[in-house]
């Protein structure tokens, strides 16, 4: 499955000439993730306050920057899972200007799900049956 996330890029996401600073890309991914994780009906605010405390961290991510995404722009962060481990899950995260449909940045991404005090946990079962029917080809 993939799941779509539009946004506009603003002042605050671009250097002094109006192209998009290019760790402002990290923050778009993000915001795509959080999406579709609540759209799966996954309440990560209630995950991390469940008297235990957990998280997806990001543990790699690697950026390929195709072409610059500039002010006022629309895009849409296209997110894929093509991993859903035990403790883990890898995603392929593509962020394409609407108005040509040129892919801008292509980022892959390994989520690590720990405890809020940094250790590495299991993501449980109901949860990583719904990430897993996610999966899709690279």
């Amino acid at each position: 499955m993939i799941f779509r996330h539009p946004l506009k890029v603003y002042w605050e996401d671009t250097d002094a000439g109006g192209i998009v600073y290019h760790s402002n890309y990290l923050n778009f991914a993000e915001r795509a993730r959080t999406e579709m994780v609540e759209a799966l009906g996954i309440d990560q605010r209630a995950l991390a306050d469940n008297g235990k405390g957990f998280a997806f961290a990001v543990r790699r991510a690697e950026m390929d920057f195709l072409k610059p995404a500039k002010l006022m722009d629309r895009l849409e962060v296209e997110s894929k899972v093509i991993l859903a481990g035990g403790a883990s899950l890898s995603m392929v995260q593509t962020i394409r200007r609407l108005d040509d449909g040129a892919d801008l940045v292509r980022l892959h991404i390994q989520l690590a799900f720990i405890s809020l005090d940094g250790r590495a946990a299991r993501i449980p079962a109901d949860m990583r049956a719904t990430l897993r029917a996610l999966v899709s080809e690279r």
